[in-house]
């Protein structure tokens, strides 16, 4: 039986400073991320994993105000494509009725060469609403658990190769 869509809100605000250099979006948090209080929270999904092991840091044992702080410490912006929509649980395939967040924002408020898209139906979303951007976009292997034909070294090599040239 399927679940019914809800409308969900992005309950977090944007990581980010006006030192950051680049901008990793997802679509919209997860059910277990909005739980949690924090993006990526889903303990399957790879995004933590990936972020410790290019950035040196251990994120997995980190709070949200540490991680908050590690990223931005970094030059690194994290935030969502999608402000709100209406989604069945966490399926991306599902959401309609969207209102955009303002990306634009950021991008004024940083210094971001670069935004990277966690995943196609980010990416998808991203350039549909932001085709003004689409030159400095890049789509990323989802981190999500749905992406199983990625292993963890095969996403940290192809983030790697992507991010780290920007980073400090």
């Amino acid at each position: 039986m399927k679940s019914a869509s809800e409308t969900v809100k992005n309950p977090f605000p944007p990581v980010c400073d006006e030192h950051s250099v680049v901008l990793i979006l997802g679509s919209l948090p997860s059910v277990d991320s909005r739980a949690a209080g924090f993006y990526y929270m889903n303990p399957r999904n790879r995004f933590w994993k990936v972020m410790s092991a290019l950035l040196k840091e251990d994120f997995i044992g980190m709070g949200k105000e540490e991680k908050t702080a590690a990223l931005i410490s970094r030059g690194v912006a994290l935030y969502d494509v999608v402000l709100s929509c209406e989604i069945r649980r966490s399926a991306d395939a599902s959401i309609r009725n969207i209102v955009y967040a303002d990306v634009d924002a950021i991008l004024k408020r940083g210094k971001v060469k670069a935004i990277f898209l966690n995943g196609k139906k980010a990416y998808e979303l991203f350039v549909r609403a932001f085709p003004q951007h689409k030159d400095i976009a890049t789509c990323l292997p989802s981190t999500s658990p749905a992406n199983a034909s990625s292993s963890l070294d095969a996403l940290v090599a192809e983030w790697g190769k992507a991010l780290l040239p920007f980073l400090k």
